[in-house]
């Protein structure tokens, strides 16, 4: 069981290293990295596995720890040398990993009660993670080689085959063993059943022991695997209709609902949280695009004349969310040739916030020369909503919601 539960945990944590880390790069590219623009769904495809891999690590660490509990304290506590490599691997591992999947839940909810940044933490941690996770399948190995398999876990009779250390304690050896440890007669023993949890637990661990069997371990191994199941099952599709609309009439405890919201479609940060007004936004507003000494403006108006594309986009946002929206506005790269710029060359866009770590970002040129990037003016039908970015936003295929720049003010070809 250990071992299994073992391998859907890492699972899960692997596949949410290499979706954070392609996150983590879309928004911090080394000079070097060019990016898939297809599927144009793809990080709101990767992201919602992201977040919805972390939401189902809660159960599965859970009947981890509940599985391995009598191990963590063992006496003497360390062995030898791999003994300490083994416990200080669980440590790191439990501990950081209880930090992830809890902040990065609160992240969901964009609530940041804890004294650190976000970001840089979970970026930090998942390397922790992975590394603790690394050198505890090491020193576990041999046991793990063990259990890998059906054919070698169990007999022809389907009874789990055990080593003698691993052989669990049957009622007549925990009264041999208290009675060697006291003058007083030992009863029955028996367990306190109180709560939910009580009675969840208790009717886990209810199976009766196998008469033919009497090593047979005690807890019932198809319940606790149907408890877990149905635990990971229904958190996942809880809340997974946030980042997947055939979930959506289910979703329960995701913070977003799809076509909730201005235009339709949900908001992160509003125009009066990004500090933008009207007064900016105003008829004195316009959109520089420069190449070295080469600069256009153009006002809303200007733009509007312009040959205008429709295109179908999600936003996806780092937090967990996406939904698919219909935009209209000017292909970006029509407004890249005004200026003569080159096809591999990247750009910075500038946006009216008045602080933020997202005001000025930068794009690849292969997003940039996408023939569905916009300068989008339109949203699900309707003019851009000011909290949606209003006179113009930035859309692009296979970028994270918060590049995806609102109120835009100048474009520079870099």
């Amino acid at each position: 069981m250990a071992v299994v539960l073992g391998r859907l945990l890492g699972i899960a944590f692997l596949v949410c290293f290499g979706t954070g880390l392609y996150s983590h790069f879309l928004q911090e590219p080394l000079p070097w990295m060019v990016f898939p623009t297809r599927p144009q769904t793809l990080y709101q495809l990767s992201q919602g596995i992201h977040i919805t891999a972390g939401i189902a690590c809660f159960p599965l660490i859970l009947a981890k720890l509940y599985v391995v509990f009598p191990e963590l304290f063992q006496t003497p506590p360390i062995k030898n040398f791999v003994g300490f490599l083994e416990r200080a691997s669980i440590a790191i591992f439990v501990a950081s990993s209880l930090v992830q999947i809890v902040t990065g839940l609160l992240n969901t909810y964009q609530w940041y009660p804890f004294p650190f940044p976000f970001k840089q933490t979970h970026f930090a941690l998942s390397f922790v993670i992975i590394g603790s996770l690394a050198l505890h399948i090491a020193v576990k190995l041999p046991v793990i080689s063990r259990y890998w398999t059906r054919s070698r876990s169990f007999d022809s009779e389907g009874n789990l085959l055990l080593d003698d250390e691993d052989l669990p304690l049957t009622p007549a050896d925990v009264a041999a063993e208290l009675a060697d440890t006291t003058a007083e007669p030992v009863g029955p023993i028996s367990r306190r059943v109180d709560g939910l949890t009580g009675r969840l637990f208790d009717w886990i661990d209810s199976a009766p022991p196998r008469v033919d069997t009497p090593k047979q371990a005690r807890v019932s191994r198809r319940g606790f695997v149907a408890t877990v199941g149905v635990a990971t099952a229904a958190v996942v599709a809880l809340t997974a209709g946030q980042s997947f609309r055939v979930l959506d009439a289910i979703n329960v405890f995701g913070p977003r609902k799809n076509f909730v919201g201005p235009n339709d479609l949900p908001i992160n940060r509003t125009a009066k949280a990004a500090q933008v007004t009207d007064a900016d936004t105003g008829a004195d507003w316009a959109l520089s695009v420069s190449r070295g000494s080469v600069v256009k403006t153009y006002t809303r108006a200007d733009l509007e004349s312009m040959t205008l594309h429709s295109v179908d986009l999600p936003i996806a946002c780092v937090e967990g969310w996406s939904q698919m929206a219909s935009w209209r506005g000017v292909r970006l790269r029509d407004l890249l040739d005004a200026v003569g710029a080159h096809p591999d060359e990247d750009l910075r866009l500038t946006s009216l916030e008045k602080a933020g770590g997202y005001r000025v970002t930068e794009m690849g040129h292969e997003f940039a020369q996408d023939e569905l990037t916009l300068v989008a003016l339109e949203l699900n039908g309707d003019p851009l909503n000011m909290d949606h970015g209003y006179p113009a936003r930035m859309i692009a295929p296979g970028r994270p919601g918060v590049l995806q720049t609102k109120w835009l003010s100048k474009l520079e070809v870099i």
